[in-house]
C-alpha cells in the first residue's frame, strides 16, 4: 500500500530517536547510532541488489511472456518503489501489446489490398511493402530490405519523381518485374520526409485508352478517303446547278456544308490523336510568339470578314518561347477563333501576351456572348458545348478546346477560363516561367 513520504519520514525519526534512547541505556549513544545506521546500510543495498536482479536477470518463463517476473518481497520505501515499479511495467506491456495488435492489423489489411503499398524513410530506403508489391515490383524481403526504391525501380522519371517532392499529379511507368503491367504510382510524405507509395494496376484502363485512341485514329483515316470523294462529287455537281431544280440546289448546299463539318471533325480528331501522342522533346524549339499572334490575327480579320471585329494583339512580353510552333499556333487559333465566333459584329477580341514573376500568359478576351459558369468546369471535354444548338454559323466539332488542352499539357501549362453571360470570356493560357528565354530588345506592341 502506498504511503504517503511524511510517512517515512516519520518512521526515520521514530528510529533515530529509539537508538538513542538504547544508547543512553546501554551508556554509549555513538556506537549504537553507527550499528543502527550501518544496519541500514546493509538492508538498504541487498535491496538495491533484489531490483537489479529484478530488472536485469528476469526469469525465462517470465522474458519468453515478454514481461518481468513477480516483484522481490519487501516492505515500507522499498517496498513500495517495488510495486510502482511493477505497476508501471504492466502498464507498459498492456500498451505494447495493444500497438503490436494494431501494427499487426494494419499489415494485414494492406496486405490484403490489391493495390501495392511500400514505405520508405527520407532516402528512399524501403522499410516495408504488402503481397501486392512483391508480386507487381518483384520485391523480394530478405535483401531488398533497406535498399534504395529507385535502385529497385530503374527509371529515371520515378528517381526524378521521387526526389521532387510534388506530388499532385500521379506517374504512370511499367511493371520493372512484369513489363505488360502498366502502374499508377502515388506518392504521399508523411513523419520527417517519410514516403508512402500505393502503386495501382491500370492495365486495363491503359489498353482502354489505347485502344480508343487507335480506334477513332483509324476510323478517322478510314472516313476520310469516302468523305473526299463525296465532297469531289458534291463540288462537281454544285457547278453544274444552273440546270437543277432549286430544290436540288438546296439539297446540294446542305451536302456541302455537312460534308465540310465533317471533314473538319475527322481533322479534328486526327489532330487530337497525334497531339496526345506526340514526343515532349518536340515542344522544346524556339518559337517567336510575336510573329505567331501576328500570322493567327490575320487569320481571325479574315474569318471575321464583314462582320468588322476589333481585334487587337499587345505583346508585352520581350524575347522567345520554348514549345513547338505547330501544336501553338492550333491551341492559339482555336481560342481566338472562338472568340471571334461567338462575339456579335464589331466586337472587341483583345489579345495579350505577358510575363511576370509566375511565367508566361496569353490572354484572349471578347466582348461577346458569354458562358454559363455552370459549363466551365467541362468545356475541355471531348465534344463537349456550352451551345448546345451547333447552329451552322457557330457550331463546331466539340473538339477545339480539347485540343487546346492536350498542347498545354505538352508545354507544362493550364487553361484559365473567366466568363459570365453576356459580359464576354476571358480565356488565359499559363506557361512556367522555364518556357521563357528573355532577350534585351523592346517587346513588340
Amino acid at each position: 500500500m502506498k504511503k504517503n513520504w511524511q510517512s517515512y519520514i516519520h518512521r526515520i525519526f521514530f528510529a533515530l530517536v529509539a537508538l538513542i534512547i538504547i544508547g543512553l541505556l546501554v551508556g554509549s549513544v555513538s556506537w549504537v547510532l553507527v550499528f543502527g545506521l550501518g544496519a541500514y546500510l546493509a538492508w538498504t543495498l541487498v535491496q538495491a541488489i533484489k531490483l537489479h536482479q529484478w530488472l536485469y536477470s528476469p526469469s525465462s518463463e517470465n522474458a519468453e511472456q515478454g514481461s518481468k517476473s513477480t516483484p522481490p518481497e519487501s516492505h515500507g520505501l522499498w517496498g513500495d518503489l517495488f510495486d510502482g515499479i511493477h505497476s508501471l511495467q504492466k502498464g507498459h506491456t498492456v500498451a505494447q501489446n495493444r500497438l503490436r495488435t494494431m501494427i499487426n492489423r494494419v499489415q494485414e489489411s494492406a496486405n490484403a489490398l490489391n493495390d501495392a503499398v511500400i514505405m520508405t524513410d527520407a532516402r528512399g530506403a524501403m522499410e516495408w511493402w504488402n503481397k501486392s508489391a512483391t508480386n507487381y515490383l518483384g520485391f523480394i524481403q530478405r535483401s531488398d530490405h533497406g535498399q534504395p526504391i529507385y535502385n529497385l525501380i530503374r527509371t529515371p522519371a520515378f528517381k526524378t519523381y521521387f526526389e521532387q517532392k510534388e506530388y499532385d499529379e500521379p506517374i504512370e511507368l511499367s511493371s520493372p518485374a512484369k513489363p505488360h503491367i502498366v502502374l499508377r504510382f502515388r506518392i504521399t510524405l508523411f513523419g520527417e520526409d517519410d514516403r508512402l507509395i500505393i502503386a495501382q494496376d491500370i492495365t486495363r484502363i491503359h489498353n482502354l485508352e489505347q485502344m480508343r485512341k487507335d480506334f477513332v485514329s483509324n476510323v478517322s483515316h478510314e472516313l476520310r478517303t469516302p468523305l473526299t470523294v463525296i465532297s469531289g462529287y458534291l463540288e462537281t455537281l454544285s457547278g453544274n446547278s444552273d440546270s437543277l431544280p432549286p430544290i436540288w440546289k438546296r439539297a446540294l448546299n446542305t451536302m456541302s456544308q455537312q460534308a465540310g463539318r465533317m471533314e473538319q471533325l475527322i481533322s479534328d480528331l486526327l489532330l487530337l490523336a497525334k497531339f496526345e501522342t506526340v514526343d515532349q522533346s518536340q515542344a522544346q524549339q524556339e518559337t517567336s510568339i510575336h510573329h505567331l499572334l501576328e500570322s493567327i490575327r490575320s487569320d481571325a480579320l479574315a474569318l471575321s470578314g464583314d462582320q468588322g471585329h476589333n481585334i487587337k494583339l499587345k505583346n508585352s512580353a520581350d524575347g522567345s518561347f520554348i514549345g513547338d510552333e505547330s501544336q501553338l499556333r492550333s491551341a492559339f487559333s482555336n481560342i481566338i477563333f472562338n472568340a471571334v465566333k461567338y462575339t456579335p459584329s464589331e466586337g472587341d477580341v483583345d489579345i495579350h501576351w505577358w510575363s511576370d514573376d509566375e511565367g508566361v500568359h496569353l490572354s484572349v478576351k471578347d466582348s461577346g456572348v458569354g458562358i454559363d459558369p455552370i459549363h466551365i468546369p467541362r468545356l475541355t471535354e471531348r465534344f463537349y458545348r456550352a451551345d448546345p444548338s451547333r447552329h451552322k454559323d457557330t457550331g463546331g466539332s466539340g473538339l477545339g478546346l480539347a485540343i487546346v488542352k492536350h498542347v498545354l499539357r505538352n508545354h507544362d501549362g493550364e487553361l484559365e477560363v473567366k466568363s459570365s453571360q453576356g459580359l464576354g470570356s476571358e480565356f488565359i493560357c499559363h506557361f512556367p516561367k522555364t518556357r521563357h528565354i528573355e532577350n534585351t530588345g523592346s517587346p513588340h506592341a
